[in-house]
């Protein structure tokens, strides 16, 4: 778990919201003998709100794969919920609650 994954871990922890860290990988594209070439696996999964959550704290102009990969796995599992949680976000809550920004 990097330095942003554990702050939000504990934005979660501290609202009493349970949480699992990575418990899913998503199949995104298999090769032509069903190998796995590209898959995604969401950092948080909120089960009372049945919603993923992928923390990123790259720069906005760095996040267009983790973007095209998100719109994959839409496209793929329509009825999965997931929020992607960029660098903005992040600043919002730390200066919010206090925490300590992730370089």
């Amino acid at each position: 778990m990097n330095e942003a994954e554990l702050e939000y871990a504990k934005i979660l922890d501290y609202y009493g919201i349970p949480w699992l860290y990575e418990p899913h990988t998503f199949v995104l594209e298999r090769d032509a003998d069903g190998r796995v070439t590209e898959a995604f696996t969401p950092d948080f999964y909120l089960p009372e709100q049945d919603l993923y959550l992928e923390v990123t704290v790259m720069k906005q102009s760095l996040v267009t794969r983790k973007n095209r990969k998100l719109r994959k796995l839409r496209a793929l599992y329509p009825d999965v919920r997931v929020k992607l949680f960029y660098e903005r976000d992040f600043e919002r809550l730390a200066s919010r609650y206090g925490l300590r920004k992730a370089s």
